[in-house]
């Protein structure tokens, strides 16, 4: 996911797991993700014999990029095979690589078109999984996928109802270079995407004038709220309402 620098929490720099793969801010510490699909990916192929070749998250610009247009469908599979962080009766999560889309045009390679393969990979037979829940083709971050469709449907209307009463349906965890000055509170950012070295990065922008907000800047507003703390550091819950998209 990626990072962001949230100057209104408390004079406090964030590193965050907000949209993206991590990046690395001016000031800030880098920190590792908790499941890492491009370490696991490079580890199963090596289990199987071809330590040798790339993989298909090697020698990119960014760590964890996937560009569906340099793999087949089978590297595809078996990278989302080692990126599942969870499998519990029909659900299924795993952290979709950056660059992947979810969806696309016929003949394209997406997450959607190789649920078939990824399903069957997963010893579920018949029962084809269905993406519930799922972050964009320039985001990395977790997706939510179900085998039973009856589940998948209660699922995606709580989270359409959810996100139109704004209750907050997702927490990320974050490290801040110094503590903030309150244990809770909110951060208020404006956020844009900007193609860098190929890649959509979201990046944050200060004071965005009307004109920027024309051409795409969004503000968005998250909750936060300390739950532990460290030399300089705290660990901090993230809960948004809103984001860049």
């Amino acid at each position: 996911m990626r990072t962001v620098l949230a100057p209104e929490m408390g004079g406090c720099r964030v590193l965050g797991q907000v949209w993206g793969g991590w990046r690395r801010g001016p000031g800030v510490r880098a920190a590792r993700t908790a499941s890492s699909f491009g370490t696991e990916a490079r580890h199963q192929q090596q289990r199987r014999g071809s330590s040798k070749r790339s993989g298909p998250l090697d020698d990119q610009p960014f760590s964890g990029l996937l560009r569906p247009e340099n793999v087949s469908r089978e590297e595809l599979v078996d990278v989302l095979r080692a990126a599942v962080v969870d499998q519990k009766g029909p659900l299924v999560t795993l952290n979709k690589p950056q660059g992947l889309p979810v969806t696309g045009k016929p003949g394209e390679l997406t997450l959607l078109s190789v649920l078939p393969e990824l399903s069957q990979s997963l010893g579920l037979g018949e029962r084809e999984l269905q993406v519930v829940r799922a972050s964009e083709k320039e985001t990395s971050g977790l997706v939510l996928l179900s085998s039973c469709p009856q589940t998948a449907s209660r699922l995606q209307k709580f989270f359409t109802h959810s996100q139109r009463a704004r209750r907050p349906t997702v927490t990320y965890c974050a490290v801040t270079d110094g503590i903030p000055a309150t244990s809770e509170g909110k951060i208020q950012a404006a956020l844009k995407l900007e193609h860098i070295d190929g890649v959509n990065l979201v990046v944050p922008v200060k004071s965005p004038s009307r004109k920027d907000i024309l051409e795409g800047v969004k503000r968005t507003l998250s909750y936060f709220r300390v739950v532990a703390m460290g030399s300089g550091c705290a660990l901090v819950q993230l809960q948004p309402l809103t984001g860049p998209g």
